[in-house]
C-alpha cells in the first residue's frame, strides 16, 4: 500500500492517479470513499455532524482501506491527526507531499467543497499539522513548483520503481 498524505493542495489526488497508473494499482481517495458510502458530501458531514464526527468516520474508512488489497491511497489533510490512523499507517509506504501554505491556497483557490477553507485559523492549522505529517511519513517529497508527473517519477524512484528525474 502506498499512502499519500499532506495538506490540501499538495497534489495527493492528481499525483495519486498518476502513481496508480504507473504501478498498475487502483487509486482510492478516502474523501471520495466516504462520500460514496454516506451519500453525503464531506462539506455536509462537516457542517451537520462536525469535524470530530467526520474524523472518526475518516479513520474507520482509512483503517479498512489500509487492511485491504494494495492500492495508492490518498488521505484527507487531517487524517494523520487521528491516533488510530497513525497506528494503522505503520508498515505502509507513507509519502508526505510537502507544499507551502501560500502555494496550497493558490492551488485550491476557492473550492467550495473544502470545508476547512472557511476556517479563519487555517494557516495555524497548516503549521500545527506539519509535525504529524513528518512523523507519519516514510518519505517526504517536495511539490512546490513541480509538475505532477515529475513528482510521480520522484516517488517511483524513491520506491525503487523508476529512475529519478534529472
Amino acid at each position: 500500500m502506498i499512502v499519500l498524505i499532506g495538506f490540501m493542495g499538495a497534489g495527493k489526488t492528481t499525483v495519486g492517479h498518476l502513481l496508480a497508473e504507473q504501478l498498475g494499482l487502483p487509486f482510492m481517495d478516502t474523501d471520495l470513499v466516504i462520500e460514496q458510502r454516506t451519500r453525503r458530501s464531506v462539506r455536509d458531514i462537516f457542517g451537520t455532524d462536525g469535524e470530530p464526527a467526520f474524523r472518526e468516520l475518516e479513520h474507520t474508512v482509512t483503517a479498512e482501506l489500509l487492511a485491504g488489497p494494495d492500492a495508492v491511497l490518498a488521505l484527507g489533510g487531517g487524517a494523520v491527526l487521528h491516533p488510530g490512523t497513525q497506528h494503522a499507517l505503520g508498515g505502509h509506504h507513507v509519502v508526505y507531499l510537502e507544499v507551502g501554505f501560500a502555494e496550497s491556497m493558490r492551488r485550491v483557490g476557492g473550492d467550495a467543497g473544502r470545508p476547512m477553507l472557511r476556517d479563519p485559523d487555517l494557516e495555524n492549522i497548516f503549521h500545527r499539522r506539519l509535525a504529524s505529517y513528518h512523523a507519519a511519513a516514510t518519505q517526504v517529497v517536495a511539490t512546490g513548483g513541480r509538475p505532477p508527473d515529475a513528482i510521480c517519477l520522484d516517488i517511483l524512484a524513491r520506491l525503487g520503481g523508476a529512475p529519478a528525474e534529472r
